[in-house]
């Protein structure tokens, strides 16, 4: 992979070459392809590895949680593919049958006698659901704050809601925070319709003790010059065998001893030519990604936010210009943009007690792929209780009993391995 880096007029200066004596950086500059090694981070992939099967579960278990009886029909669940990231090749009914120790599977007989598969929670994906809401809940002013900066670091205090959802899992918000969450905060968040017709989330208020940045927080790693003149610098680290030159530290010992300008400031004044203006936009992403639960999210989850954020043109250049700022990971089909200052290896420097619930779910998860590829969730009916038109599959992870658990001889829905439904003849 190629790299992206910044030029002078007449000299390339970047990762490419060493600084101009006295350049002036508020000269315009323009962009030169200098090709320089991707260098792979096992452990920052490592990180990522699994996270898109994890969010599209959890975000199965909020909607299955909201239903009656923690139970939807396939055709149901199907309406929320879309925010789930799967791939398009892949069916949901597949997936989900992937991970028996959360989903449980079921059929019931719709009016026209058409058998439908339907899926529950298991008792103890529940139960650790039951457990997330209290984390929410007691982190609820840090959930609160992190949707008020958001915001705030764009030039209206608004966002359109579909540029919202794509973040919503990094943020650590519900799946339904506009019905569950919003309406308890009137006074800060209110719904907008859009110029193009999209429904917006806007902050009604401007709140100062908010608008202070994560480096400027870190006062510890500036050294007392730099705070004086306002030239913050960002945390840098490389790959091991990234092979940075001398002269390519000597510019960025430069670089970074730029002016820094708030993510939170008006930015007008800069001329987005200039490298002011590029270290700008890295601050900008350096607080965005540490509003996330994990300093991470994937690369087109932003691309909606160049207007919002008075960003240039393929402002997400940046990543790649900044490899010791940022690692892109490409695990899963996908470009992950990490933040490498949050990480000692694969631990995350600053743990959010939302990792510890996501990690249960992530272990369950393997557990129950493991014991599915084992044969130890074998196809069996039974007839519940409570809904005599209901055949329930599979036996049920932490049941409560009361359904009794009958063999099948002919092994009725051992082909049966699609989202759609049956017609069973009269």
């Amino acid at each position: 992979m190629g790299y992206w880096f910044l030029c002078g007029k007449g000299k390339v200066f970047g990762f490419s070459c060493g600084l101009r004596r006295g350049f002036n950086y508020q000269q315009s500059f323009s962009l030169v392809n200098v090709k320089l090694k991707w260098v792979k981070d096992k452990a920052l992939d490592a990180v990522i590895a699994g996270e898109r099967d994890l969010r599209a579960a959890c975000n199965l278990v909020s909607i299955l949680s909201s239903a009656p009886d923690f139970c939807l029909p396939i055709y149901h669940l199907s309406r929320h593919r879309g925010q789930l990231g799967l791939p398009h090749d892949l069916k949901l009914s597949t997936f989900i049958r992937r991970y028996p120790t959360i989903f449980h599977e079921s059929y019931v007989f719709d009016s026209a006698g058409t058998l439908v598969p339907c899926f529950e929670l298991t008792l103890e994906a529940l139960n650790l659901y039951h457990e997330e809401l209290g984390v929410i809940r007691d982190n609820m002013i840090d959930l609160i704050d992190r949707l008020c900066k958001l915001l705030m670091l764009t030039k209206d205090r608004i966002l359109p809601l579909q540029t919202i959802d794509q973040l919503k899992w990094d943020l650590g918000l519900p799946y339904f925070y506009i019905d569950n969450l919003i309406p308890n905060y009137a006074d800060l968040f209110s719904l907008f319709r859009l110029p193009d017709d999209r429904i917006g989330l806007k902050l009604l208020s401007w709140d100062d003790t908010l608008a202070v940045s994560q480096l400027k927080k870190n006062v510890a790693q500036q050294t007392e010059e730099d705070l004086k003149n306002n030239c913050l610098a960002f945390p840098i680290g490389f790959t091991r065998g990234f092979g940075l030159k001398r002269k390519c530290m000597g510019w960025l010992k430069e670089w970074q001893k730029l002016p820094y300008t708030s993510p939170y400031a008006d930015s007008f004044h800069l001329d987005p030519r200039t490298d002011v203006s590029e270290k700008r936009i890295v601050g900008v992403f350096h607080e965005l990604f540490h509003l996330t639960i994990l300093k991470k999210t994937e690369r087109k989850n932003v691309s909606n936010l160049r207007k919002p954020l008075s960003l240039p043109q393929k402002f997400t250049k940046v990543f790649e210009r900044h490899p010791g700022i940022f690692y892109i990971s490409k695990m899963s089909d996908t470009q992950t943009v990490v933040l490498r200052e949050a990480y000692d290896c694969q631990r995350i420097v600053q743990r959010h007690p939302l990792v510890d619930i996501r990690e249960r779910f992530a272990s369950m998860m393997r557990k129950g792929f493991r014991d599915r590829s084992r044969g130890l969730y074998k196809k069996t009916a039974y007839i519940g209780h409570k809904d005599p038109l209901k055949i329930v599959q599979g036996h049920k992870g932490g049941g409560n009993g009361l359904d009794s658990e009958v063999d099948s001889d002919d092994d009725l829905f051992s082909e049966y391995n699609s989202d759609e439904s049956i017609h069973c003849p009269s």
